[in-house]
């Protein structure tokens, strides 16, 4: 007899819950990775290479100050084909 008293209670806290809403759609915007198509510039014979060891101090600062250059060049090459890909 005693839980015949709660059985109204239970009743009517089945009433007191809401109604669910209906699921919303959401738009998830997810980057996605693509190959990279761009060619890798090919390395190009440095100065340096074709200089004999016994070469004069002069001739290898000014082989030295070519192959730097060389190498900026490439350097900016290696950049721009990485930036292609990003």
């Amino acid at each position: 007899m005693r839980v015949a008293w709660l059985l109204p209670f239970a009743l009517l806290s089945g009433c007191s819950t809401g109604v669910q809403p209906a699921p919303e759609l959401v738009e998830v915007k997810v980057p996605v990775p693509v190959p990279c198509k761009a060619v890798a510039p090919a390395v190009p014979a440095f100065a340096v290479d074709s200089l004999a060891l016994d070469a004069p101090i002069d001739q290898q600062m000014k082989v030295l100050r070519a192959e730097r250059l060389q190498r900026i060049g490439y350097e900016r090459e290696l950049m721009a084909a990485l930036e292609a890909c990003r």
